[in-house]
């Protein structure tokens, strides 16, 4: 048991970290989940690299614990989300973008309580989201199923302000400035 003030990664990094078609790939989903960077995307890849690696242990198991291990693995799945009613083959079909789906940030997007999934990402590192009345504050938060529907604003709505759309400017005439006597102007 290690230090309680020094934790593990939750990651690994990249074999070759200068991969072109890794980091057009990384940096697409930072736009499209609306990241902070890519120390994110990687907690989600171990995730998902976690869960099919658990499936793939399961199914060369041949002991009796192999179906009770595929049950609690299959409810957590569940729970979270991720698979529907299929077996161990799901797990291993299981994607990145599958996990980023079930993200808070997403989700509060999705449902439209932002206009845009950066805004989702500022109303919840703010306090403004809740789930079940409770404020939670981690964009990467796994929502589980039967928190989806629970999903709102913690107390009123953000101001208004917050989500006031940009209206361009039109261009005002201004009169020429007289220069007074003086040399001040007007």
């Amino acid at each position: 048991m290690g230090h309680p003030r020094k934790l593990k990664k939750k990651y690994s990094t990249p074999g070759h970290p200068f991969e072109k078609g890794r980091i057009e790939e990384e940096n697409k989903l930072l736009n499209e989940y609306g990241l902070k960077n890519k120390k994110e995307v990687w907690k989600v890849k171990s995730k998902v690299r976690n869960f099919r690696a658990q499936a793939r242990a399961i199914q060369a198991d041949r002991t009796e614990n192999r179906v009770r291990r595929e049950q609690i693995l299959m409810d957590n799945l569940k729970r979270i989300g991720l698979v529907k009613e299929g077996g161990l083959d799901e797990v291993l079909a299981l994607d990145v973008k599958d996990l980023l789906e079930r993200r808070l940030q997403t989700i509060a997007y999705r449902k439209g309580l932002a206009r845009s999934i950066k805004q989702a990402r500022q109303f919840i590192t703010h306090g403004h989201i809740a789930i079940n009345g409770r404020k939670v504050t981690v964009p990467g938060y796994i929502v589980k199923v039967e928190e989806e529907g629970q999903i709102g604003y913690y107390g009123k709505a953000p101001s208004i302000e917050e989500k006031k759309v940009a209206v361009p400017v039109t261009e005002v005439e201004t009169k020429p400035k007289i220069p007074k006597a003086g040399g001040e102007t007007q």
